[in-house]
Parts: structure tokens; sequence; C-alpha cells
């Protein structure tokens, strides 16, 4: 909205020339989630809490989650509510991109809407059935893959590290995004288990991905940095940017001993937005490494699952990881802050891949 208010007065002045800069709308896009966050978020707690809209904490788990039993869950409302605004006031909305990326961010959200809903307020334990609700994950990514594919949309994937490198999937490209999309959504949410500890590292990798969006979108310093341009995806900036306002915003009420949980709702929309970042800006492969605390914590639940019914043993002592470290011992700070290093030092190291070609 900012911006084509900005294209009319900057006829009348020159200073509303600086809305046309994506820099500058992708910092005010962070601002505004962030103070958005802060605004509702006393009042979604309060209101989550008069709802009885609570966390239930498992009984096979950690012993020492006993004392997290009716934390306000479902707190990923707020996050989605500060993103999509955010991005609605600053971004260009006439750019294909961002709709692409809200609908999936939205859709997903509704998925964990509904898993949420089943679970806390119908007091169904399992909530949405684990193919209803992994079938609807595929269906908005299968959606959005196909609304990238028939948009003309590069097909290759890029590798990291190897200059000009590259392999074009054709149609295949619609499964691979489909792929990336739903395992990023899933694994996110498998992360959310402590306080803070999947919002963290989604703050970080989001903004890695501004930062790739930004030179992806960018002809000169695409092509001085050897990545493949994408026209219009530096627009994404200001989405990236409302992800990492939001998601710091969350931390302050989520950070130990949580005020306010995400719930699916949260970790699914975030996980697929992520997904959907690393897809447009030809970042997909780097994902790996940007998210590589979520890829440790799907995979240890993976192979958990793959090895007990192979073998009738654990790998772990549970599943997924951050709840082995736990029973091990770790206090859960520090087993949360520990993860946030790594994930900066995994940032960093994607990062890098822009020169190391």
């Amino acid at each position: 909205m900012f911006y084509y208010l900005a294209e009319y007065l900057r006829e009348y002045h020159s200073i509303f020339n600086v809305f046309q800069y994506i820099t500058f709308r992708a910092i005010y896009a962070t601002v505004t989630a962030l103070v958005i966050s802060f605004i509702i978020g006393p009042f979604i707690i309060k209101k989550l809490k008069v709802l009885q809209v609570e966390e239930t904490i498992r009984e096979d788990g950690p012993p020492t989650h006993a004392i997290k039993a009716g934390t306000p869950t479902m707190g990923g409302t707020m996050i989605l509510i500060a993103v999509s605004v955010s991005v609605l006031l600053w971004g260009n909305l006439s750019n294909f991109y961002t709709w692409v990326l809200l609908f999936v961010t939205i859709g997903m959200g509704v998925v964990g809407f509904i898993d949420d809903y089943k679970k806390v307020i119908l007091k169904n334990p399992d909530g949405l059935r684990p193919l209803a609700k992994f079938s609807s994950q595929i269906v908005i990514s299968t959606i959005a893959a196909f609304l990238l594919f028939y948009s003309e949309f590069d097909t290759a994937i890029a590798f990291p590290f190897f200059k000009g490198l590259s392999l074009d999937l054709g149609f295949l490209y619609i499964p691979f995004v489909v792929f990336v999309i739903t395992g990023t959504s899933n694994a996110v949410n498998l992360t959310d288990g402590l306080d803070g500890l999947a919002i963290g590292p989604m703050t970080i990798a989001a903004g890695a991905y501004l930062v790739f969006a930004y030179f992806t979108g960018h002809m000169k310093f695409a092509e001085y940095l050897q990545i493949v341009y994408i026209p219009g995806a530096s627009e994404l900036a200001i989405f990236a940017g409302a992800m990492v306002g939001a998601s710091l915003g969350f931390l302050w009420f989520n950070t130990y001993p949580a005020q306010l949980f995400m719930g699916d709702i949260g970790a699914l929309s975030l996980g697929g937005a992520l997904g959907t970042l690393a897809v447009i800006t030809k970042h997909e492969l780097v994902l790996v490494i940007v998210g590589g605390v979520f890829v440790v914590e799907a995979l240890s639940v993976i192979f958990q699952v793959g090895s007990y019914k192979l073998r009738g043993k654990r790998i772990f002592a549970m599943a997924p990881i951050h709840h082995h470290y736990e029973l091990k011992g770790w206090p859960e700070p520090r087993i949360i802050v520990r993860f946030w290093i790594i994930s900066i030092i995994l940032a960093l190291i994607a990062m890098s891949t822009l020169k190391l070609r």
C-alpha cells in the first residue's frame, strides 16, 4: 500500500522516492512486523488463556516438560498476522512471487490451524490425521509449483560452491518444488519442541534469504556473483524482512520460559514460506546448509523410526534430537542457545557460497 501511495505522492515531493528502494522497504517491513507482534502479542496471549487454548504435554516426553502444561498455544496466529500485514503495507503487490509466497504461507497456516484446533479445542490428541495433513501440504505445494512452472520460471537447480554447474529438471522441477516446500514445512514443525528452539533458527534463515532474494533479483549483483538472475525476486526481500520481524517479535514471548507456543499454525506456515523462498531465489540446495538444524531434526526422526522398524532398536534416547540431549541431562536453555549458534554458523557458510564458486 505504501509503495503505491508513495508513487502518487512523489509527484509532489522527491522525498517519497525512497519508497522505491527495496532496501528501505525491507527494513521497515521488518520493523513493522516486529511492532505489530509487540502490540498484538499480549492481547493474543490473554485471549488464548481466556479461551483455554493451552498446550497439552505428551506423557512420553521429557519429565521436565510437565511445567509447560497450560501454556497458551496457536501463537503462530500472531506471526501470520504480522507477516501478512507488513507485506501488504510495504510490498509491491503487482509482484507475482509475493502472492505465491502469501498463498503458501497462509495455506500452510490453515492446515496448521485445523490440526491445532482439533488437538486443543476439540481435545483430539491426534489432531488432523497424518494422511490428511500431509496430503493438504502436498496440494498447497503442488499448486505453488505449477504456478511457478507455468510462469516460465527457471527449472534448473544450481549447485553451491560450483560455478556454472546446474541441472535443468524440466517438468520434474514440479515434484522437486513440492518436496522442498513440504519437507521444509514439516522439518520446522519437528524442530518446534523447546522454547525458542525453532523460531531462533527461523529468524536467522529468513535473514539469510533476505540477502539471497535481494542479490538474485538484482541484475548487476547476480552477474557479479555469478548466480541465477530472477527478475522480480528482489521484492521478496520485503517478505523475508517481515518474517524476520515477526519471528523476533514472537521470540520475545516464546523465549525460555515461554509465555506462548506457536503451534502447527506457526511452524507449518513459516516452514512453507522458507521453502518457497529457497525455490524462488534459486537457492534450493543451499537451504540444506541454512536450515541445517531443521534438516538434522527431521533426519533424526526418520532414522529413529527406520531403525526401530528394521532393527527393533532406537538410535537416540528420544527423537527429535533435541529431546535426546534433554534426556542426556542438558538444560533446555543450553540446547536452545547452542542450536542458535550452530544456525548462525551455518547461515554464514551458506552466504559464503555467493563468492565461493
